[in-house]
């Protein structure tokens, strides 16, 4: 029996997070894992899927330590958090390294639905004259986020906002680049974002898809959000980032305001 879980942590202290299979024996399974990877301090298994408003799975621990807080390591940067209270997935370092690169000097940068700021950290350290701002509505994530910008001291160069995107947004200025990190509803939030962008503006929009010579369905989603608010864009890029389920993908659309 295959069993997907995830290690989020360090070294020194890690939690892995488990879609548990139904009917299985979950302590057989959890003392395995923790028997392969000796910084496996706590195994948690998830209950069911993401739950509005915050994006969490509800959580059980199955065995080893009741404190589920860790650091976790990528990239040269720390990220201080709890999986049971906060939505982190630690397999998208590669994607958060890909958009730190596009970022260029000078740009504003917003980060939608930033969590404990992965994404917002990543740029940070990859382009040090980048001006970063970023929306998250659970209070707990924008905590962490906070105590993450001074762990890897970056205090002064990241501004964390918590609410809704939609209230938060408008009020903040004008960006030079919009990063959408929640794949399953981001499109719904489109007018925002394009009421956000200056002219030539980078949206990175994320979404589920099929992948067909490229993501259509979600192309379509764009076009259409654009149109219904008077936009001109032209989309620039597509990317796979990770399998969804199967034949669906979690994919990255670009598109430049025109």
């Amino acid at each position: 029996m295959r069993i997907a879980f995830d290690i989020v942590g360090s070294r020194e202290k890690a939690v892995a997070v488990v879609d548990m299979p139904e009917g299985s024996d979950e302590m057989a399974i959890a003392k395995e894992i923790m028997g392969r990877y000796k910084h496996v301090k706590s195994v948690i298994a998830k209950e069911s899927g993401r739950q509005d408003p915050y994006r969490l799975y509800n959580f059980h621990i199955i065995t080893g330590d009741q404190n589920t807080e860790v650091l976790h390591k990528e990239h040269g940067y720390i990220l201080k958090l709890d999986p049971q209270k906060v939505y982190f997935s630690p397999r998208e370092a590669e994607e958060r390294a890909r958009i730190a690169k596009k970022v260029k000097r000078g740009e504003r940068v917003l980060v939608m639905f930033a969590g404990v700021g992965p994404y917002a950290i990543a740029i940070a350290k990859a382009q040090p004259k980048a001006d970063i701002v970023c929306v998250e509505i659970n209070p707990k994530a924008v905590e962490y986020a906070d105590e993450n910008v001074q762990l890897n001291k970056l205090v002064g160069r990241i501004k964390n906002y918590v609410g809704d995107v939609r209230e938060v947004v408008p009020k903040i200025g004008k960006f030079n680049r919009i990063i959408m990190p929640l794949p399953e509803s981001a499109h719904l939030f489109l007018d925002t974002a394009f009421a956000a962008a200056v002219k030539g503006a980078i949206i990175h929009l994320y979404g589920i898809s099929e992948y067909q010579k490229g993501f259509p369905d979600l192309e379509a989603l764009v076009k259409s959000a654009a149109t219904n608010v008077g936009k001109k864009i032209r989309i620039i890029g597509r990317q796979k980032v990770l399998p969804f389920a199967p034949y669906r993908w979690k994919a990255r659309i670009d598109i430049k305001v025109l």
